[in-house]
């Protein structure tokens, strides 16, 4: 993994996270430039994605194959997930859903980058 870029990402998660609790304390319902967010720390991840394909495509191993598939891929999930339960139920806690599905970026960055470090705890 790039260290750098994925200091990035969990940044960008980090700060959407930021704004959605600021947005469900101020009683605000999720509105397009928040959503316009979370679709960019997304595609950050989409691009992590990538460079971690080609990482493997180039030789590269981490510690557990299978243990950083899964990060990758779930890193994925997490936020499209989050995004349809906010958009189905609008309401102040519903912003909230968003700011905790991107605080959970941020931790799987973290393990991700461990786990291709060689660490298996």
């Amino acid at each position: 993994m790039i260290f750098g870029f994925a200091v990035t990402v969990a940044g960008a998660a980090t700060l959407v996270a930021l704004w959605s609790f600021v947005q469900s304390a101020r009683n605000r319902l999720p509105d397009n430039p928040l959503l316009i967010a979370l679709a960019v720390v997304e595609l950050l991840l989409v691009v992590q994605l990538v460079i971690g394909i080609v990482l493997l495509a180039g030789g590269d191993r981490p510690g557990s194959l299978a243990t950083y598939l899964a990060y990758l891929i779930g890193s994925l999930v997490v936020l499209p997930v989050g995004a349809a339960w906010a958009l189905a139920e609008r309401s102040r806690s519903s912003t909230a859903v968003l700011g905790i599905a991107c605080l959970a970026i941020p931790v799987m960055v973290l393990r991700l980058n461990e786990v291709w470090s060689g660490a298996t705890a």
